[in-house]
């Protein structure tokens, strides 16, 4: 086993891949050998990594299936080695949904799979309505309107607490 991190996400419209990559840069800052794939690109074995870090946006409700179907599939590996979950989410803005407990789609994550990382995060993601094509952006509106969110076609928040993913990268160090 390898001293390097690896860092595997699926992103749809790169927030993920924004946090992942704050991550990676805070972790080399301390020296860390880092891998960063999508879940597209990603070919090595996770016993190469001493660290496995996943992270998965979510659209209407549901992680992205290619990281379930990777995680299903390599379950025994991810168990033999250290992990990490993460979950970025827009519901996570709120105060009261933004902890691994607290979080719906993340507590019906883990009631649907059968994987126990040896961290969970969540982190609020990037509302931008421009971003999305028609029926993405209309269908989230009508979330954001029924969650009492932003409903505006203009709007564009960046929701991500940069604070709290440090201090996941910090932990993640430390591991």
């Amino acid at each position: 086993m390898s001293d390097k991190i690896g860092i595997l996400y699926s992103s749809i419209d790169g927030q993920t891949h924004k946090i992942c990559d704050f991550i990676k840069d805070k972790l080399e800052q301390k020296k860390q050998k880092v891998g960063l794939y999508s879940i597209e690109n990603f070919g090595s074995k996770i016993s190469d990594y001493k660290i496995f870090v996943i992270a998965s946006s979510i659209r209407y409700g549901v992680h992205h299936k290619k990281i379930i179907d990777f995680i299903n599939a390599h379950k025994k590996e991810l168990d033999a080695t250290k992990t990490v979950f993460i979950s970025v989410n827009l519901v996570a803005r709120k105060p009261e949904k933004n902890t691994p407990e607290t979080n719906p789609y993340v507590v019906k994550f883990f009631k649907t799979i059968h994987w126990k990382p040896s961290l969970v995060e969540v982190f609020a993601g990037k509302l931008d309505y421009q971003k999305y094509p028609f029926w993405d952006r209309i269908m989230i509106q009508l979330i954001m309107w029924m969650t009492k969110g932003p409903t505006d076609k203009n709007t564009k928040i960046e929701y991500t607490n940069w604070e709290k993913v440090a201090q996941l990268a910090e932990r993640i160090s430390k591991m």
